[in-house]
């Protein structure tokens, strides 16, 4: 089974690719954690996980599914983590999490695609962003022939600065740029609700036709790259951005 999170669509991409190679099954967790959602699932020997890459390790809120969702039958199980640029030292975390679990870690790949974190970088124009994901199709092959053959996946990179960037530095990364008090709304706005409904812990809701946002946020980008209006903005680091989500590719 392939069990994936996605904010944007990549790592969502990737999933599927992978599922429609391997004929496996596929589960959305943004639809399991948005409904609270931690009832065991039949997963069989084989599972992988696809997630993006959030300060350098997996998404927290899908770590915490993961540790209090029973997997039944799992034994072992491949991480693919989608990024900008880099997963960071992610694999160690990734083992600790496989201990805790009692389950056999077969490693884990990265997946660079176009980057969609506009609360701090630029994404990238669509005719880049294709490229960028034309690119990552060899290293999506690779990871679908490891998991066919059984193999685990190459041992990432681990130098200093992955250590650091996944150790000290991922704690302090949500604690001070990890919150939803910098999105604000225009007068572009339709009210439509694709936000309220796009966002994977119910953090936003309509209030007098517009979106307010609570304290329980992810930064997955989901509310303010699908907007169709472009009228969400991050306080003025998303000002002029191209907005980015994979179906628009």
């Amino acid at each position: 089974m392939i069990l994936y999170f996605s904010g944007t669509g990549n790592s969502e991409y990737v999933a599927k690719h992978i599922a429609d190679a391997l004929g496996d099954e596929i589960l959305n967790l943004n639809d399991r954690i948005k409904a609270s959602d931690t009832s065991p699932i039949e997963t069989g020997e084989r599972l992988i996980i696809v997630t993006p890459t959030y300060a350098w390790r997996i998404p927290r809120v899908v770590r915490d599914w993961l540790l209090k969702t029973e997997l039944r039958g799992a034994k072992q199980v491949w991480f693919v983590m989608t990024c900008g640029s880099e997963i960071g030292d992610a694999d160690r975390y990734n083992r600790r999490l496989c201990q805790a679990k009692g389950l056999a870690c077969m490693g884990t790949a990265q997946i660079v695609m176009p980057e969609n974190y506009i609360a701090m970088f630029n994404a990238p124009q669509v005719e880049e962003a294709r490229q960028i994901v034309a690119r990552a199709e060899p290293d999506i092959d690779n990871v679908i022939a490891a998991v066919r053959e059984n193999r685990a996946f190459p041992p990432p990179r681990r130098k200093f600065y992955d250590r650091f960037m996944s150790g000290p530095v991922n704690p302090i990364f949500y604690s001070c740029f990890v919150t939803a008090n910098a999105f604000t709304v225009g007068n572009a706005c339709t009210g439509c609700g694709q936000c309220v409904r796009r966002c994977p812990l119910n953090n936003i809701a309509l209030q007098n036709g517009k979106p307010i946002w609570g304290q329980d946020c992810t930064h997955c980008m989901a509310c303010i790259c699908y907007c169709p209006a472009e009228a969400i903005e991050y306080g003025k680091k998303s000002l002029g951005k191209p907005r980015y989500h994979f179906e628009a590719l």
